[in-house]
Formats: C-alpha cells, structure tokens, sequence
C-alpha cells in the first residue's frame, strides 16, 4: 500500500514540459552545475547547487569578511550549458568569491550574490570579473577536458575572457 502512494519530492522542473499546478513556474537547473576552484585546481562539483561541495562541507559560513582572517579564496563558477542544432556548448558563466578557513573551520560568502550570479549564468551572461590567470587558466583548463566540443562551439567572448 505505501508503495503505491505518490511521494513528495525536489523536481527540477524541465522546459520541454508545459507544467501546470505544483510546481508551475520553479527554475529549471537542470543544465546548470558548479565548477570549484581552488587555488590553481578546477574541478565539477555535484554538490555546489546545494551548497554541499567538498570545500563546503563542514564550514561554518558568515556574511562578515572579518570572521575569516585566514581563509583562502575559493570560487563557485556557475556554467550553464545550451543546445543548438550542432550540440551543446557552454552558455553562461559566473564567478562567486568565497573565503575558506578549513582548520578554523570557517567561511565567507554571499549567499545572495552567489544566487543572483546563478541567475545570471541561467540568464547565458559571462560574469568572471575577480578571477586571476591562474583561476582562470585553470577554468579554461577544467572546461576543456570536461568536455572539448562544448568548448569549441562556445562563444569566443569566453574564449575570450579565459585567454
């Protein structure tokens, strides 16, 4: 009997669907992930679209800068990928700047700024302001093994803004 009964759940909801009722209007996220980088490492990371990436994990965050006088500075890279008639490619991107004291077990970053940079990805706008050559050698780098022909039939403005 309890197998038979409908159980609620977190749907990513798809645009190829016309949804009405539960659920009508929720942001569609499935062709959005999280790239982290650290230092001079870029890497995909499942966890980031609910704050539960491996550089997350166990981190108390705080929305004062002061309250991480040694952490180091880590980024979100939201990507969002489209399809045209000749295959996906990487649509949108933004970066969000945390800081992460892993002994202290402590963080920084702006939820809402990480929120409105997601929205921008989705909204297939390249916001990558902040980031080093190093970081941005390493996102270049991360993408491309990802997945090589995404790469290539994404726009050169971020080709571009990763030379």
């Amino acid at each position: 009997m309890e197998a038979d009964k409908k159980k609620l759940a977190l749907n990513i909801v798809s645009s190829k669907v016309n949804h009405k009722g539960f659920g009508a209007g929720a942001i569609d996220l499935s062709n959005v992930s999280g790239i982290i980088i650290d230092g001079d490492v870029a890497y995909l990371d499942e966890g980031t679209l609910h704050a539960k990436s491996k550089i997350e994990k166990g981190i108390k965050f705080s929305t004062n800068k002061d309250d991480v006088p040694n952490g180091r500075k880590a980024w979100i890279v939201w990507v969002a990928v489209d399809r045209t008639e000749d295959g996906a490619y990487y649509a949108g991107m933004s970066a969000c700047e945390m800081l992460i004291d892993t002994e202290a077990r402590k963080g920084w970053k702006i939820l809402a700024d990480h929120v409105n940079k997601m929205d921008a990805a989705m909204k297939r706008k390249f916001i990558l302001e902040g980031l080093s050559d190093v970081e941005r050698e390493a996102l270049r780098k991360q993408l491309i093994a990802h997945n090589e022909e995404w790469w290539n039939r994404s726009a050169q403005d971020l080709k571009d803004a990763l030379a």
